[in-house]
Parts: C-alpha cells; sequence; structure tokens
C-alpha cells in the first residue's frame, strides 16, 4: 500500500535512444523497431509504464515520418501489448517547424506525444495555430506532455494556461535539467528553480516530471519522486549509473529509480495507473 505521504504512484518513462545518440555512443543503443520493442519489454519489467519513443530513418538519422512511426509502434504493441503508454515526440532537431512537427501527431493520432513548448509556441503569431492543435489534442484524449527547458519556459506555460492557448486538461509537465549546463550534466537542486515558478504561478497542472542530463540522472529522479513527481531516463540523456559505471542497457537505469522509489516507501505505476494520473484536468 503506498503510504499516505505520497499520493499517487510514481510514473517511470523511459527514453531509450533519443535523436542524437548512435550505437558508437552505446552498443546497446536501440535503433531498429526490434531492438526498440526488446529495449520497451526490459523496461517494462524493470518499472517503467511510458516509452517516450523516437524513430530512425534508413540512415539512422531523427525523423518524424509517420511510417517509421507506425512501423516502430506495431513492434512495441507486439511485445508488451498495452502495458506501456507510448508516447511520440515531436523533437524538432533543428529540422522540423511547427507545422510538421502537428502534422505528424495529427496524422498518427498517438496515445500520447511530447510537445517542447518553445518549438511549437516560438512566437506570439504561433499561438493561434498552437492553441487549436491543443484544443484538438485535448478532444480526442491523446495524452500531452509539455517539454520545459527552463524556468522562463515554465513562465511561459503558465501564461499560455492562464490565456486558455494551453487547455486544462491534461496538463502533464517535464522540466528538463542540465540541458544548457556548462557541463552539459544536472544535479537534482537544479530541480527547485522549476518547481518554485510552478508554485508561484499558482497555475493548476495535471503531472510534473523531470529528465535530467549526465550521471546525475539518478539522484535528480530519486529527488522529484521524493518531491511527488515523476521520472524519466534513459539513454537519450544519460547512459551512467549513479556510481559512475556504464549502464549495460537502459533498462538497468529504470531499475535504479524503480529501487529508489522502494527506498522513498512510494509505489511504482503501472500503465493503468499512469494512464489515469495523466488524463486527468488539471485542478
Amino acid at each position: 500500500m503506498t503510504p499516505a505521504v505520497f499520493a499517487e504512484p510514481a510514473i517511470l518513462a523511459v527514453a531509450p535512444n533519443g535523436a542524437r545518440k548512435t550505437k558508437q555512443d552505446h552498443a546497446a543503443l536501440p535503433m531498429s523497431c526490434e531492438e526498440i520493442a526488446a529495449a520497451a519489454l526490459a523496461c517494462r519489467d524493470a518499472g517503467a509504464s511510458l516509452l517516450h519513443l523516437h524513430v530512425r530513418d534508413d540512415n539512422g538519422a531523427h525523423t518524424l515520418d509517420v511510417d517509421a512511426y507506425r512501423k516502430a509502434i506495431d513492434a512495441v504493441r507486439r511485445a508488451v501489448g498495452d502495458t506501456l503508454i507510448i508516447q511520440i515526440t515531436t523533437e524538432a532537431v533543428g529540422f522540423y517547424g511547427p507545422a510538421a512537427q502537428m502534422a505528424t501527431v495529427r496524422a498518427l493520432e498517438p496515445e500520447a506525444a511530447s510537445l517542447a513548448l518553445r518549438e511549437l509556441v516560438p512566437t506570439a503569431e504561433a499561438e493561434e495555430a498552437a492553441a487549436g492543435f491543443f484544443d484538438w489534442i485535448a478532444a480526442r484524449r491523446i495524452l500531452p506532455q509539455y517539454i520545459l527547458y527552463s524556468t522562463d519556459d515554465v513562465r511561459r506555460f503558465a501564461e499560455l494556461c492562464e490565456r486558455g492557448i494551453i487547455p486544462a486538461w491534461a496538463r502533464n509537465t517535464l522540466f528538463v535539467l542540465g540541458r544548457y549546463a556548462m557541463d552539459h550534466s544536472s544535479r537534482p537542486a537544479d530541480l527547485l528553480g522549476f518547481l518554485a515558478v510552478l508554485e508561484e504561478s499558482a497555475v493548476p497542472v495535471t503531472s510534473w516530471s523531470l529528465c535530467a542530463f549526465g550521471a546525475g540522472e539518478t539522484a535528480c529522479a530519486v529527488t522529484g519522486l521524493a518531491l511527488g513527481g515523476h521520472a524519466r531516463v534513459g539513454f537519450e540523456n544519460n547512459v551512467h549509473l549513479a556510481d559512475g559505471s556504464v549502464a549495460a542497457a537502459n533498462d538497468a537505469l529504470v531499475g535504479a529509480v524503480a529501487d529508489g522509489a522502494k527506498v522513498l516507501g512510494r509505489a511504482v505505476a503501472d500503465a493503468v495507473a499512469a494512464r489515469e494520473i495523466m488524463s486527468r484536468s488539471a485542478q
């Protein structure tokens, strides 16, 4: 039973490959559909309830191609059924603009999608199209997760919520720690600024989560869980365990955070619980 100090179980997400890394970065980095599906199964068994999915083209480069996504999603579903939420990324990686990013989501109608606020709403002129897109997502009950890279992003998110551009349904947020640090790494204290700005804004959210760059990933993730949030780990941002050794595979990173949740006395969510948490309107 989850102790009263934690109102809900922790959602552990895994980002097994990202947009830029290759097998030169880690031999076990999954790139093909079959490799992604195998990693998804292992991470599910280690405690993950959400897969943050990137796909690659025939040359191993990042793509938002709809057919490539469908092939990967089908492979993962064959491996894990509905026991993982599959969240597609809309990450631009310098190649895609808002229209193309939104078009991929509209064509796929996935269960979940990550949406970088600074990419999809880069200017005031982009707000009208973004508002229509966010309303479309809410109408189809696609689970959004708004990616926030800085405290300024949190302030912008709060403003867009207050103005109704971001609807109240499923306001899931992800704080990215360490992306712009000089050493490209993160520390647990980095989370505090994000939470302070969110609290100051008084804008309600459905859930908040974090991901973190570098070997501090596990410490940051467990800190987030201790403060009532959720966490995403994986080779996209980090390949090291807390002791500095290289993880054998993505499931080792998931398992380390799941072990941290046990120390905290916090239950780990399965996909059923994660869907319930992420599909609420912000109160």
